[in-house]
């Protein structure tokens, strides 16, 4: 398990080329026009994680199989779009499909691109794009907020309490504001997450900058980091271009081709963590001789329940699960040496996964 993220923005900011980079595939085609993409492309790659390679080393595991992130490369949004502009409410749809939205800003000016707005403006890109998703939702709700209230009037509880969260969030709408800013209680998360709003998503902003500036930024990008800080949401600077570049060099140039431009890792290893960040998702691994592997998980999620991850069966017939932390699985150089120092803990049902947990799972068939 790991995330699903979708890729919007308007044309011409660089999104194909960024997905083309990340998934290292010409599967979304990157021209300078727009709605080049006419169906959301979906790409898959592995999360790079370092702690996999080194425990794959110490089990001597003849196979390393990281967790798998997939994103979404979702047409180009134009204003008007929940209205039918463009490629219209085919393509909102698609958002309600992932699990995280990620917002690409152009941060860059290129003369041989047009901007269909004609002017770069990261934040009133964002604007455009939110706007749309937002009057989506709007409309979405509004067409559905009669039935409900009448059978909350009726006396209908379950309909009542339904009642109470859509008006919550139709406020906030209708006051310009995305509904992910809805405050709402544990109990009526559920109702809430079935309303499927577009805006509900939490979100990536995405500043999509030259080449020049991919290590520090610009002024462009400086602006949507300040809305980002603003609004407690993820940010990330990436440079499409270089990503397209990286993809095509092998480990040891990608290396060198870094090192050169003042970066410490590709923008797909920062894109990651943002998004497991904002998704509160962690990694624990299995080790064994055919294979290190790695799992992902919600932040929170018990022993079972990461059982059942790598199979159903497990987290049915769970008994307890052999843990080792990550630093005492390296520093003890294996599962042997753990045991041996006292450091293989055996955890129940209850147990809290910890992010780098090297866990072997006990169960009843």
């Amino acid at each position: 398990m790991g995330f699903k993220c979708g890729i919007v923005g308007l044309p011409n900011v660089g999104k194909s080329t960024l997905f083309n980079a990340l998934t290292q595939t010409a599967a979304a085609q990157a021209a300078n026009y727009p709605f080049c993409t006419i169906e959301p492309n979906v790409g898959e790659v592995a999360v790079p994680d370092p702690r996999l390679d080194t425990l794959a080393k110490i089990g001597k595991s003849a196979q390393i199989i990281p967790t798998r992130l997939t994103f979404v490369d979702i047409a180009g949004l134009v204003r008007g779009a929940s209205k039918g502009e463009g490629l219209g409410n085919q393509f909102l749809s698609h958002i309600r499909e992932v699990d995280a939205v990620a917002y690409v800003l152009r941060c860059f000016e290129d003369g041989d691109i047009t901007h269909v707005e004609n002017r770069i403006d990261p934040l009133a890109d964002a604007d455009t794009v939110e706007t749309e998703l937002m009057l989506s939702d709007l409309d979405s709700l509004e067409r559905r907020v009669s039935a409900t209230e009448k059978k909350a009037k009726q006396g209908d509880k379950e309909s009542k309490a339904l009642f109470d969260v859509m008006s919550a969030a139709l406020a906030l709408l209708r006051d310009g504001k995305p509904a992910r800013m809805v405050k709402i209680n544990d109990e009526q998360r559920a109702m809430f997450d079935q309303l499927q709003l577009l805006t509900a998503k939490p979100i990536v902003y995405v500043a999509n900058v030259d080449e020049g500036s991919a290590a520090t930024g610009n002024s462009f990008s400086k602006r949507v980091e300040e809305r980002a800080k603003a609004e407690g949401a993820a940010y990330v600077v990436i440079s499409a271009k270089i990503e397209s570049e990286i993809a095509q060099l092998s480990p040891a140039e990608r290396d060198d081709f870094l090192a050169t431009l003042g970066l410490e890792e590709p923008g797909l290893n920062r894109l990651i963590r943002a998004g497991y960040s904002l998704l509160h998702l962690i990694t624990f691994f299995t080790v064994g001789p055919k294979e290190a592997r790695a799992w992902t998980v919600h932040k929170g999620a018990r022993a079972p329940q990461a059982a059942g991850v790598i199979h159903t069966d497990f987290e049915k017939g769970f008994i307890r699960a052999e843990t080792i932390a990550f630093a005492d699985f390296v520093a003890n150089n294996g599962e042997a040496g753990a045991k041996d120092a006292g450091k293989m803990r055996l955890e129940g049902k209850e147990y809290v996964v910890q992010d780098g947990d090297v866990m072997h799972f006990r169960f009843n068939t």
